[in-house]
């Protein structure tokens, strides 16, 4: 394996140990010495990753040595959502917490309806949440979902606390799908006012929007749009095929 697929490896592992809270604010990692013997690589590939990172906002460095940030302006990004979900049933990474203020069938505009294959009229469930890490406020979401879902899983159409972390889950295996194509597409520009008040924000103030797409064979499973301020930074690995 190159020294740039490491770097990327190692990055990628401890971010994900960041991001699932399997290391706390304050965790000091290993000497750069000894990570190059854990992972079996040169201090020089053990230092680009740690640097990514720092630049990232994941890590610290000082004269005492390398730190988890006390709080990373970190969030996550669709794909480790899903990837969260596969490996624990859940959307929720550890110590976040998400509040849901919309859940309801409603008619989608126009551009979701024929992303869904829908006929004029045709409802989906909408969901609407906020996503945050203690005080801090890290992603506004809005998701949709096939209207025949909520008969299958009920907590769809639920606000109420507790509902959120565990439910594509819940709606994977009542429904027998699978996801099998994932994309998001990311963009940045001006926060609208229901966007700004959802994050605490000034209406008008940069933010990432996206939104992610994940399906099966038989169609779209999920359909999200979502934005994060900009001082948040989100980031994932992927493989180049050839």
């Amino acid at each position: 394996m190159s020294d740039r697929n490491t770097f990327m490896r190692i990055a990628d592992h401890y971010r994900r140990l960041i991001l699932t809270g399997e290391l706390d604010p304050g965790t000091k990692l290993a000497t750069q010495r000894e990570l190059s013997k854990t992972w079996g690589v040169s201090i020089a590939t053990v230092t680009g990753a740690v640097q990514q990172l720092v630049v990232e906002g994941y890590l610290l460095t000082s004269p005492r040595g390398t730190f988890v940030a006390d709080e990373p302006e970190v969030t996550s990004a669709p794909r480790d959502r899903l990837l969260h979900v596969q490996r624990v049933r859940s959307s929720l990474m550890d110590h976040e917490t998400s509040i849901v203020t919309v859940a309801e069938l409603k008619v989608p505009p126009l551009y979701v309806q024929e992303l869904f294959g829908l006929d004029p009229g045709d409802q989906l469930v909408r969901r609407e949440f906020v996503t945050g890490r203690g005080k801090n406020r890290t992603m506004y979401q809005g998701v949709y979902y096939p209207a025949e879902f909520a008969a299958l899983v009920p907590d769809l159409l639920s606000t109420a606390p507790g509902t959120n972390a565990g439910l594509l889950a819940k709606v994977l295996a009542a429904t027998d799908r699978t996801i099998r194509h994932a994309r998001d597409d990311m963009h940045g520009r001006s926060s609208n006012a229901r966007e700004a008040s959802a994050l605490g924000i000034s209406v008008g103030s940069p933010i990432l929007a996206g939104v992610h797409r994940w399906s099966d064979e038989r169609g779209v499973i999920e359909y999200g749009e979502w934005c994060i301020p900009a001082r948040y930074t989100i980031g994932y690995e992927y493989g180049a095929g050839q």
